[in-house]
């Protein structure tokens, strides 16, 4: 029997493997984008078109724009791979994923110096901003409980927040009283938290590395503050520290510094374990100072695929892949590894801030002291580009860096920001200079780099 040719075609197209991937019918056909298929495809022809598209995505280790983790070990990308199909809220079924969840959130309680007498409690969330919604529903629960009947709380941070602070007070129906920034001046002050106070103030939010500049609010000032109020007043304001950023660098690079339940009235904090905690998003962690500082109102107890478990969480499902990283980095950092890679990428940052500074170009925010973050703006003699200008001549490099300007009543101000990461090696900081350089240079004189004996004029030194 002789098999015509166009039904040969389609038995081939419909044997795995019989057809290439890139000849088959699916790649001269457009892709459905509004309307799920009528009909199927094979796994590697859907595998490859979707490949194929995300390369328009710009590079993840080119990227920094973003304080998220871009790179894990193999052994950590495996360990997340042979979980990523776990329910977490699954207690019953997955009872040492549980354990393992409590592993860190002990962990992270001593990390921040939770006092010896307390009994800290704490969970995993999606990211930081979950746990700061976690964190302030706490406080607000506790307020409804001394509150005088028709109150109406407030909650008291800085214009530099993440949007995720304004979501809560909308969300949750708390006032806003948002300190602006001023021009030099780009984290909060004791005195412009002292003039919102009041009996009705559920909390006062500080930053521990801001995402605009990467500076830190005065954490022990603020405390301070908040202790004379309650010997004075009699009102104890609780205070929530937004470490998204900052709480896996200032520990291991500044353990001296006292932001953390050091402090008398810190009795909250989050942290973002896919940031400087080195774990692909999404995992962050909310830690209360003690199990007083929450209530328990706020934990659902679910009768739940064989067994009652507590829920304390915006969300319910998601697998447990990201905490199971989280517990992997604890384990085979520990403070020796993390104190070397935050030092390391602290010290690749001030050195990129330095040569930035020295070109001659550039007006440091923030040159890598608190966090490693470089922000800086265009000195006024330069004239002829902006910041926004220089960022997208440099995504011809491939390089994704930030430019913005600095919210209300600073908003004059445009920066660039620069998120150094644990990948971003000496080398790399040369390379992004002189990819700066002669950007600045092209922009400026709209010619490239001059050229001395076949090499850029400007080369690394390293």
């Amino acid at each position: 029997m002789i098999t015509k040719k166009n039904d040969l075609s389609k038995l081939q197209e419909s044997e795995k493997g019989h057809v290439s991937t890139y000849s088959s019918r699916y790649f001269k056909e457009r892709i459905p984008k509004y309307e799920l298929p009528e009909n199927s495809m094979p796994a590697n022809a859907a595998y490859q078109l979707i490949h194929d598209e995300l390369n328009m995505d710009s590079n993840p280790s080119l990227n920094l724009a973003s304080f998220v983790t871009t790179w894990m070990e193999p052994e950590a990308e495996k360990l997340i791979t042979e979980n990523l199909h776990k329910n977490f809220i699954d207690h019953d079924e997955y009872p040492q994923t549980e354990v393992i969840h409590n592993r860190c959130v002990n962990m992270l309680a001593r990390l921040f110096n939770a006092p010896e007498e307390c009994s800290s409690i704490g969970a995993a969330t999606i990211g930081s901003s979950e746990a700061i919604m976690l964190g302030l529903l706490a406080h607000k629960w506790k307020w409804k409980k001394r509150a005088k009947k028709g109150a109406e709380p407030n909650i008291i941070f800085g214009a530099e927040v993440h949007v995720c602070w304004e979501k809560f007070a909308r969300y949750f129906d708390v006032e806003m009283r948002v300190i602006p920034l001023e021009k030099g001046r780009y984290v909060i002050t004791t005195e412009e938290v002292e003039k919102r106070i009041d009996e009705n103030t559920i909390a006062v939010g500080a930053i521990l590395g801001t995402t605009y500049s990467g500076q830190a609010d005065p954490i022990q000032e603020i405390n301070d503050l908040l202790i004379k109020v309650k010997k004075e007043k009699g009102w104890d304001i609780p205070l929530h520290v937004d470490a998204a950023s900052g709480g896996f660098v200032a520990p291991f690079t500044s353990p001296n510094f006292v932001w953390d339940f050091r402090l008398e009235q810190v009795k909250s904090i989050n942290v973002s374990g896919h940031k400087y905690g080195l774990v692909y998003p999404g995992v962050g962690w909310i830690i209360y100072r003690d199990e007083s500082d929450f209530p328990e109102d706020l934990i659902f107890k679910v009768n739940y695929l064989g067994g009652w478990m507590p829920t304390y969480t915006l969300n319910f499902s998601c697998n447990s892949a990201f905490v199971l990283g989280q517990y992997y980095n604890f384990l085979r950092l520990g403070r020796e590894g993390y104190t070397h890679i935050m030092k390391n990428c602290m010290s690749n940052a001030q050195y990129l801030a330095e040569k930035l500074k020295e070109s001659g170009k550039f007006e440091m925010i923030n040159d890598a002291q608190m966090l490693p973050v470089v922000a800086l703006k265009l000195k006024d003699s330069v004239k002829k580009f902006t910041v926004y200008d220089l960022s997208a001549k440099l995504r011809e490099r491939g390089w994704v860096i930030a430019a913005y300007t600095m919210p209300a009543n600073a908003e004059e101000i445009s920066l660039l920001r620069m998120v150094i990461r644990e990948h971003f090696s000496r080398d790399m900081a040369d390379i992004l200079f002189q990819d700066i350089e002669n950007a600045c240079n092209f922009l400026e004189n709209g010619a490239p780099p001059a050229k001395a004996n076949g090499k850029e004029k400007h080369r690394s030194i390293c």
